[in-house]
């Protein structure tokens, strides 16, 4: 089990989830002060859930450019190769 700290101006409690993570305890750095109408400060030692493989996704990027046509809901940038056009067209100026 991974665990990494996370500090915190929120109030949170043991088994909620901050970033994703689950928090396993709670430390109080800064006590809140409501006459001053200050938050307080926390450290949450959280368990990480365990990484993604990234193995396949370094190995698909450094693999050929993409083959397959951009569908209408990728927000993915064409290469110029892709756009098929070298003109860049300028505005005139009024």
């Amino acid at each position: 089990m991974l665990t990494k700290t996370v500090r915190s101006r929120f109030s949170h409690e043991v088994g909620e989830k901050v970033e994703g993570c689950t928090i396993l305890e709670k430390r109080v750095v800064i006590p809140p002060n409501d006459a001053e109408r200050r938050r307080g400060v926390y450290d949450y030692e959280v368990e990480v859930p365990p990484a993604p493989m990234v193995e396949k996704a370094r190995s698909q990027r450094a693999g050929a450019r993409r083959t397959t046509p951009a569908t209408p809901d990728s927000f993915t940038r064409a290469t110029p190769e892709e756009q098929g056009s070298g003109v860049i067209r300028r505005i005139p100026s009024r």
